[in-house]
């Protein structure tokens, strides 16, 4: 988003001065009324959410942001709610008018514009990751706890998927047994590409590590918070390998990672990102690029996030009994599927694995809920709704530091080559005191011939 070099000195004052004395104007909404919010960031990804919250008559767009005009432009032909369009984010955040902000914008970006977004009285959804270095961790939780009537909501969809939800209730009542072991990847071929003019280009953001915290933030922290959640604790130390062996296009970015999550009483998450084929060995193989499977001393699930073109999918293996099946292999029976597919004459192995699943779950006292829709729309309906009625995100900030935590932590196992253990955050980026970190800076004029940083997610 918008940049120093991008601000007259006026625009930079008007703001600022708006932004001081924003902080005791937090918006107090009826639960019928929609909420007026601004969409920093108009990339692939930010107009992509902002096509899913313009179907809600729960949310209503008034502003939008970003410096590419022409990005602007077509975002508001699509709305019929008439928004301002601001080149500077701060001028957003100065409109009263503005109750809160979704922020699709750079990794680099996330902490300054939450920040100041908080600062200015607004409520927050933020992309994932949710900052980029090891102080931002630290002011931003001690920030966030002075304005705690605000809602801030991470990224992180999968604890909005009915299926991940499904999987969460099957731990927790012990029908996998102990979980002990979650296997993950997110395997692309050819993952990022390198778009013309390199590192001037702000298309080629997520390949240069002055913007981007790499595979780790942008994929791996996804599935880190998934086994967050299911083993209900937070990784106690991290080795990993990491390689910038395929791409030699003057990326500075690994293009492959492999990682291992040591978490309370032995418990592991192994982690694959590779950038030379998508294949998933797993879920029969009809997927591709990302999932991960969560073994138990009772049996397994694999699972994967619905997309637009796919729907979510999700196996369960019972552990088998070797007595009882003469070692035969488990058959994968699905844990959900619409019940409007589900015909209860038809004497098919889909039909009957499905009738067996949800006996043998109902038994247990599960009743699973369908997958009603995309999760994207699932996280963006929960954030209105918290923000009408001051509920408390699934995907809150402590969840999106963990999974922060998590990534910058993963680059630095990779880049010492060593076990890194996650109580050094404790003290890493803390060696001078959290309040020195400077708030509204003002703008500095860069040095000639100095590339604009990137602004397109």
């Amino acid at each position: 988003m918008q940049t120093t070099s991008d601000l007259s000195r006026r625009d930079a004052l008007k703001a600022g001065a708006a932004l001081i004395s924003a902080p005791a104007l937090v918006a107090v909404h009826a639960a019928s009324d929609p909420v007026k919010f601004g969409s920093i960031g108009l990339g692939v990804y930010g107009t992509y959410l902002l096509a899913h919250l313009a179907q809600f008559e729960a949310g209503r767009c008034v502003a939008l942001c970003d410096v590419n005009q022409a990005a602007m432009d077509r975002a508001g032909q699509s709305l019929t709610t008439n928004p301002k369009k601001y080149k500077v984010y701060r001028n957003l955040l100065a409109d009263t008018n503005v109750a809160a902000v979704v922020i699709a914008t750079p990794l680099h970006l996330h902490f300054q514009m939450t920040r100041d977004a908080l600062l200015a009285g607004k409520h927050v959804y933020c992309e994932n990751s949710l900052v980029f270095k090891a102080d931002e961790v630290h002011a931003l939780r001690a920030l966030a706890a002075e304005h705690g009537k605000q809602v801030l909501q991470v990224g992180l969809q999968r604890r909005y998927s009915s299926y991940f939800q499904a999987v969460k209730k099957m731990i927790d009542s012990g029908v996998l047994g102990t979980v002990t072991h979650i296997q993950a990847q997110w395997h692309r071929n050819p993952g990022w590409t390198m778009k013309a003019g390199g590192k001037d280009n702000p298309k080629n953001w997520r390949l240069f590590r002055e913007y981007s915290a790499g595979l780790t933030a942008e994929l791996a922290a996804h599935h880190i918070d998934a086994a967050n959640w299911f083993f209900g604790a937070n990784p106690e130390f991290v080795v990993g390998v990491g390689g910038l062996d395929y791409h030699k296009d003057g990326r500075d970015v690994f293009d492959n990672i492999q990682l291992i999550y040591s978490y309370p009483g032995g418990r592991k998450l192994t982690y694959s990102a590779i950038s030379t084929c998508q294949h998933l060995p797993m879920l029969s193989s009809q997927r591709p690029q990302e999932g991960l499977v969560v073994m138990g001393t009772a049996g397994a699930v694999e699972l994967t996030f619905g997309v637009n073109d796919a729907p979510p999918t999700a196996l369960w293996f019972r552990e088998p009994d070797a007595r009882a099946t003469n070692g035969s292999p488990a058959r994968g029976m699905p844990i959900m599927t619409p019940l409007t597919e589900v015909d209860w004459n038809n004497d098919s192995f889909l039909s009957r694995e499905t009738k067996a699943a949800r006996f043998w779950l109902y038994e247990k006292g599960l009743m699973l809920a369908q997958e009603e829709g995309n999760p994207i729309d699932a996280q963006m309906q929960s954030f209105l709704s918290d923000v009408r009625t001051d509920g408390r995100p699934r995907a809150d900030l402590e969840v999106g530091l963990a999974a922060s935590t998590a990534a910058i932590l993963s680059n630095l196992a990779m880049d010492e080559n060593r076990r890194v253990f996650f109580r050094e955050m404790e003290t890493l980026g803390v060696a001078a005191p959290v309040s020195s970190i400077p708030v509204n800076p003002p703008p500095q004029k860069p040095a000639p011939n100095t590339p604009k940083p990137p602004i397109e997610p």
